[in-house]
């Protein structure tokens, strides 16, 4: 009952109200305006829109694009590389002001525990992308401090605003301080882009991938066919990618 329940919200709720009124709007067209046409190219917008709004389309894609690379059992290397993905500078945290956002967050979790067992060095990448976000390597820092990492462990870059600037500026700092053997800590769906970004520096990264969205194994639910903003998200996180690293590789 509870599952249905959430299937039969999931439709008066955005995005599943507006496919819903876009299907009416199609089958009005089709029946009382004569327009078989333009009914039929509404309709297969809302199909497409409909399925780019389902976790059956999305997990699929999603785990497509974090399966570009699995994290090493045996991870070596001289300093570990983090990059940012936003920030927050005036919200309160528990040692001052600004803290990371979600993916970002989980990305830290994983770098910190990998620099604590490495004992190595680990660089902080990201900048102030907007006025009113947070300098992200400056927050990372100082929730890195309240972890116990110590401060002449930690590097930072602070000029970047996208993946790109993430490489060029860490591999100028890498090879200032003679380190040669990064790990890669980035969320999964992004590492692909980050990789190649990196060896667009002449830099090979040791990839670890982290802040995954979605299982390995996908197992059918009849509530993966209902209209989720998430599962939207989550496919336009994915032709992002897809898109950027298209320019990354052609155009950068």
């Amino acid at each position: 009952m509870v599952y249905l329940l959430k299937f039969g919200a999931s439709w008066i709720l955005p995005p599943g109200i507006f496919i819903l009124a876009l299907w009416a709007l199609a089958v009005y067209i089709w029946r009382w305006k004569g327009e078989r046409r333009l009914a039929a190219v509404l309709a297969g917008i809302t199909l497409v829109f409909y399925l780019l709004c389902t976790s059956l389309v999305s997990e699929r894609a999603m785990g497509w694009l974090e399966g570009a690379y699995t994290p090493p059992a045996d991870p070596q290397g001289d300093v570990v590389v983090m990059l940012g993905g936003g920030a927050f500078s005036d919200v309160p945290d528990v040692d001052g002001m600004g803290t990371l956002c979600a993916n970002p967050s989980s990305r830290l979790l994983t770098a910190v525990r990998l620099q604590r067992k490495l004992d190595v060095p680990i660089l902080l990448s990201g900048g102030q992308v907007y006025e009113d976000s947070g300098p992200e390597a400056k927050i990372a820092r100082r929730i890195l401090i309240s972890l116990g990492v110590p401060e002449d462990k930690i590097l930072v870059e602070t000029k970047s605003i996208n993946t790109t600037q993430n490489a060029k500026f860490s591999a100028a700092i890498l090879r200032e301080h003679g380190l040669t053997h990064p790990i890669l800590v980035t969320s999964a769906f992004h590492m692909n882009r980050s990789v190649l970004a990196f060896a667009k520096q002449d830099m090979t990264v040791t990839p670890y991938p982290a802040d995954y969205q979605t299982n390995l194994r996908h197992v059918f639910h009849y509530n993966k066919l209902s209209p989720q903003a998430g599962a939207l998200r989550d496919n336009v996180i994915v032709l992002q990618e897809v898109l950027r690293a298209a320019v990354t590789r052609y155009l950068e």
